[in-house]
């Protein structure tokens, strides 16, 4: 019942081998996955084509152990051309949006021209943690993404979203107090 893989000329696992080796592996290398990218959908689409890679390229004489670390190995390599594929999508959209005449963000006063809201906002940051007042001052007042607040803080993705959510909540319920 086993066929020759189509790359290598070798005999792949068998079916059986094959299913209980990827429902073991599975679960690790979505969360793995999912830690790195942070989107569900990424998550599961990228899972499923490190999987595919694998039964392309795996060689079964290694062992479980073996097989489980190129499986890892793969889903890194994998990880890797997804950012790069991101990085570079990213800076060609900002590309095509100069070449098509924009200039970058308006120069305008988001608070109207008699100030009260400007003091509202500052008096708001200043009742706040330091932490919570920079990354809404980051994200908010400098228009930073969530990745280049993460950077500018020293912080994960994940923790600049936990932070940013946490300090709308506690300014929320200081602007009511």
């Amino acid at each position: 019942m086993s066929t020759t893989c189509l790359s290598t000329g070798q005999l792949p696992l068998d079916a059986q081998r094959w299913e209980a080796f990827y429902s073991e592996q599975l679960a690790l290398i979505y969360r793995y996955v999912y830690r790195k990218v942070g989107n569900r959908q990424e998550a599961e689409d990228l899972t499923s084509s490190i999987f595919l890679k694998a039964v392309r390229l795996l060689q079964p004489e290694g062992g479980p152990e073996r097989m489980s670390h190129w499986l890892m190995r793969v889903a890194r390599t994998t990880i890797i051309d997804y950012w790069r594929a991101q990085a570079h999508a990213g800076s060609s959209s900002l590309e095509v949006l100069q070449a098509a005449g924009w200039e970058g963000p308006a120069q305008r006063d988001p608070f109207g021209r008699d100030g009260k809201a400007a003091e509202r906002v500052h008096d708001l940051l200043q009742a706040l943690p330091e932490r919570d007042r920079e990354v809404l001052t980051c994200r908010f007042l400098l228009g930073l993404s969530i990745r280049e607040t993460a950077l500018r803080m020293g912080l994960t993705e994940g923790n600049v979203k936990t932070v940013q959510y946490r300090a709308l909540k506690r300014a929320a319920i200081l602007d009511a107090g």
